[in-house]
């Protein structure tokens, strides 16, 4: 990792920036195919999936026989932390469900807001290196609880044409009405678009790879709407001389093992801390099976150091981090001070793989600094606000005066006289 010494605030934006491909690099690759999709539908996510994944598939959804085979490859013990992870994101995200709101704004005029869900949701889910089926879980969990009509899965299959068994597992738990076997910008496409036989949604949900994210970005353009930009994994750590460095280290590598493009900062107000956690990261990383992986993140990643804990708090809101673990003698103050966060995980006792799996809190979250405008996937990222108003006699003849004078100083008319006609009804 590149160790820094009290960078100046002029050179933040240098020393921050993420290991990212511009969209310009990507973006002429995305729409070719995005192109291809709506024109020849099934043959197009065919013939792509064959040259990205490298198998021919016959039929592009999985089938009852291999929901059945899944279940029985699917070891107990995983079946029950599955259940447990189920549970506790059920109860947080059921928590958040809101009454209708309604208000006499003025004496009959009646105003209230109602949610209904997003009929047609589209959940990714990334199965390159690492099948996320933690993913279905914090996706398909709060679409359910939404109401969602439709809750499609894709997921790109392996050199044989399979899903990963736990991903179908927890796709059945959790109400997915079907899972396509297609990844990447293809599998975008298709459910923006939709084919001859993948339907067409109405928003699409998950992380993925540098592609996945611009090809979500294009879907918008042709209507579909999406969670929020949310690319390569990233972690920063803010600790001082009461962390624990093996502790930090561990949540480091745990975050570049994701990918060769995540990255993960350390911000510490101690060199030692700082320099006992890069002696750790060392240790630990020859130990990890994704070795070859979590290097090649790390080369991305930066030890920082800074003096004191307001110049850390400036510097972790400037960056927006998509994980924030806080380990201080003083974490109030970051957490009173956060401003740009996805998701926050407090002392040395909460690891981010909490949040990732079975704390409760959703995983799916904003990342390059989209922080600083996104939330992460919540329960209302599933549903929609609808406003209503109802205006008796009374309440058009208390408000329909200001509605006109308005309405001319705009000089619309016929918005005025949609009033004027009402009001000459009930003299």
């Amino acid at each position: 990792m590149n160790t820094i010494i009290n960078p100046p605030k002029s050179n933040w934006l240098n020393i921050l920036q993420r290991p990212t491909q511009t969209i310009e690099d990507v973006e002429e690759t995305v729409n070719t195919i995005f192109d291809d999709v709506k024109q020849n539908g099934n043959d197009a996510v065919k013939r792509y999936t064959s040259i990205f994944d490298g198998v021919i598939l016959d039929d592009l959804f999985v089938t009852d026989e291999e929901v059945v085979e899944a279940e029985s490859l699917v070891s107990n013990d995983l079946k029950e932390a599955i259940k447990l992870s189920k549970e506790n994101i059920y109860k947080f995200h059921a928590a958040q469900k809101t009454e209708k709101v309604l208000i006499e704004t003025t004496n009959g005029v009646e105003c209230w807001q109602e949610k209904r869900p997003i009929q047609k949701v589209g959940l990714y889910i990334p199965g390159g290196t690492a099948p996320l089926f933690s993913t279905v879980l914090m996706l398909a969990i709060p679409a359910k609880i939404a109401g969602c009509r439709e809750i499609i899965l894709a997921t790109p299959p392996n050199k044989k044409g399979k899903i990963n068994p736990a991903i179908i597992y927890a796709a059945q738990q959790c109400g997915v009405t079907k899972i396509i076997k297609v990844g990447g910008i293809q599998a975008i496409a298709g459910l923006t678009f939709g084919t001859e036989t993948i339907p067409k949604v109405y928003k699409i949900f998950g992380p993925g790879n540098q592609f996945v994210t611009v090809a979500k970005q294009l879907a918008t353009k042709f209507g579909v709407a999406i969670d929020m930009p949310a690319g390569p994994s990233e972690l920063l750590v803010v600790a001082d001389e009461t962390a624990n460095p093996a502790f930090v280290a561990s949540d480091l590598l745990s975050q570049a093992e994701h990918g060769t493009d995540s990255q993960v900062i350390l911000v510490a107000t101690s060199m030692q801390i700082l320099n006992k956690v890069a002696s750790e990261i060392e240790i630990q990383i020859e130990k990890l099976p994704r070795k070859k992986i979590a290097t090649k993140a790390i080369e991305n990643s930066k030890l920082v150091f800074v003096e004191t804990k307001e110049i850390a708090l400036d510097l972790i809101n400037e960056y927006g981090p998509e994980h924030f673990i806080v380990c201080t003698n003083d974490n109030d103050f970051y957490v009173s001070g956060i401003e740009n966060a996805g998701s926050v995980f407090i002392g040395n006792y909460t690891p981010e793989s909490a949040g990732d799996y079975a704390s409760g809190t959703n995983h799916t979250l904003p990342t390059n600094g989209y922080t600083k405008a996104y939330s992460g996937v919540n329960l209302d990222s599933f549903l929609k606000a609808i406003s209503f108003q109802k205006i008796s006699e009374t309440g058009i003849k208390n408000i329909g005066k200001a509605i006109e004078t308005l309405a001319g100083a705009e000089g619309l008319d016929a918005h005025k006289n949609a009033v004027t006609l009402r009001l000459k009804s009930l003299e």
